[in-house]
């Protein structure tokens, strides 16, 4: 199917107008880095491309009251360069910085990482434990849905990814962010995990774990946090948390060849985010 127009929207109503005449004949298109490979292997075969790369209302990261906006146009580049997730945003700053090249840092979009659907997206699990919220918007209205749950609901054909929110975190919630990838240079995440503390008198008072190709799709690791939580993360106490994670991996993962892998690749990235959150907290590491 050969596509019959590019469209270079100028805003969210054009695009969301576009996307209710057309339905699935339409793809939209950001930075590209992901639907460009897609349309040169025929995986898709749209009649009509949405260009909504420079749309304002999308683009940009901005501070509201409590919360945190970012733009679904908003490129990681961006995402690194900015000044508000340093500190205890560090672990989404760490996860945007790894991914890809610096050409696809300055292409490749927050919304796009989203609405791809990929289960090793860099992005997701940070945002997922931050408990973010995504927007997205139809003909038919706005629709707003937690991260965790959107991989159950994804986007819809007439939807719009706008933005995706999260509450900042205080001084004592500590975000964290780790990836082992197939090789250094330019590597598409095989295993991620970002994890969401909040210490209280050493011991975890409340967190959430997010995973990344573990499934078919990133996802909270609720039986880990439900182990940590209360406790204080001594050796025993990480070890613990591995066998754990590695549990489910068990049943979730049962017959896939790797398996045996990811078993021994999660104990360095959970060892990885649980030690440096600790770090972090006894004031031994800085962000």
């Amino acid at each position: 199917m050969d596509i019959k127009k590019v469209y270079n929207s100028k805003s969210v109503e054009e695009v969301i107008d576009l996307l209710g005449e057309y339905g699935k004949k339409a793809k939209v298109i950001a930075g590209g880095t992901d639907i460009v490979i897609a349309l040169n292997k025929n995986v898709i075969e749209p009649e009509i491309l949405i260009d909504i790369s420079k749309i304002e209302e999308l683009k940009g990261i901005r501070e509201e009251d409590e919360y945190i906006t970012i733009g679904s146009t908003t490129t990681f580049a961006e995402v690194v360069e900015s000044q508000i997730f340093e500190n205890n945003l560090y672990g989404l700053h760490k996860a945007c910085k790894m991914v890809g090249s610096p050409q696809i840092r300055n292409k490749g979009t927050i919304g796009g990482n989203i609405a791809n659907g990929s289960p090793a997206a860099d992005s997701v699990p940070p945002l997922m434990a931050l408990d973010s919220i995504v927007t997205l918007k139809s003909i038919d209205g706005i629709r707003e849905i937690s991260l965790e749950d959107y991989y159950l609901n994804p986007i819809k054909e007439k939807e719009l990814l706008i933005n995706i929110r999260f509450k900042r975190p205080k001084d004592n919630q500590i975000l964290t962010f780790a990836k082992l990838g197939l090789r250094k240079a330019l590597a598409i995440s095989r295993l991620t995990l970002s994890s969401y503390i909040e210490f209280e008198d050493k011991t975890i008072d409340s967190i959430r774990v997010a995973s990344g190709a573990l499934a078919k799709f990133p996802m909270r690791e609720k039986e880990v946090e439900d182990y940590l939580l209360g406790k204080s993360l001594e050796e025993k106490t990480i070890e613990g948390a591995i066998e754990v994670l590695r549990n489910s991996m068990d049943e979730r993962l049962k017959g896939r060849s790797t398996l045996p892998y990811k078993r021994v690749a999660i104990s360095t990235i959970l060892r990885e985010i649980l030690e440096e959150a600790l770090a972090i907290e006894e004031g031994v590491k800085a962000w």
